[in-house]
């Protein structure tokens, strides 16, 4: 499948507030790492590795309260949330991060889980919305990488072992192999929040779309 280069125009206050937010997240990440494409990575995957199971925890116990089928999303969430552990876990291989970079991981992603939650009850739509802008600046990062692995900034070294198999890449995969299918990942993601929000401008709780 080909990848698609995609922007959500915000068209309210909170949308706005959500791309804000998401514009400076990206920033202290390149204070953190700059040019170092996967460490950079996989600090990204930390979080992107929370809104996911978030949701889906909130909307089972909604679903329980309501005594009403969800219609496909409480599964569709999880599978997001365990798509991008695996990310993460791919880029821990290549990374090989400090002790240090492992503390500053679970920092984040406890701090990250406290804040998206409070959102999540507020706003589903915003949190929703907020992911979506998180996974267009995931692809565009992911486009940024791709493009240093064609030109020789960064090598294109053999695929970890882990990546090979989860994508079914077979022998002699590289890492620009890799690169593409978690872009095209993050591509589903952000377009699947991006229906979710819209979804819930309608109604509480959105029915399953195929």
């Amino acid at each position: 499948m080909k990848f698609e280069q995609k922007h959500y125009v915000p068209k309210s206050g909170s949308e706005k507030m959500a791309l804000l937010v998401t514009k400076l997240l990206k920033k202290t990440l390149n204070l953190f790492y700059g040019g170092k494409y996967a460490r950079r990575a996989m600090l990204l995957e930390t979080i992107a590795a929370v809104p996911g199971m978030v949701a889906g925890v909130f909307n089972h116990l909604k679903a329980l309260r309501r005594m009403k089928d969800d219609g496909g999303w409480i599964k569709e969430l999880l599978d997001e949330a365990d798509n991008e552990r695996m990310h993460l876990m791919i880029f821990l291989r290549i990374t090989q991060p400090s002790i240090f970079e492992r503390a500053l991981v679970m920092t984040i992603q406890f701090i990250f889980v406290l804040v998206y939650s409070v959102i999540y009850l507020l706003s589903s739509k915003t949190a929703h919305r907020i992911v979506g802008y998180f996974e267009e600046e995931a692809c565009n990062s992911y486009s940024e990488f791709i493009e240093k692995v064609l030109d020789g900034t960064v090598e294109n070294s053999p695929a970890p072992e882990i990546a090979a198999r989860y994508y079914q890449l077979g022998e002699g995969a590289m890492l620009l192999d890799v690169l593409e299918c978690i872009r095209q990942d993050e591509a589903k993601h952000r377009d699947k929040n991006h229906d979710i929000a819209d979804a819930y401008k309608f109604k509480d709780l959105p029915e399953h779309q195929s």
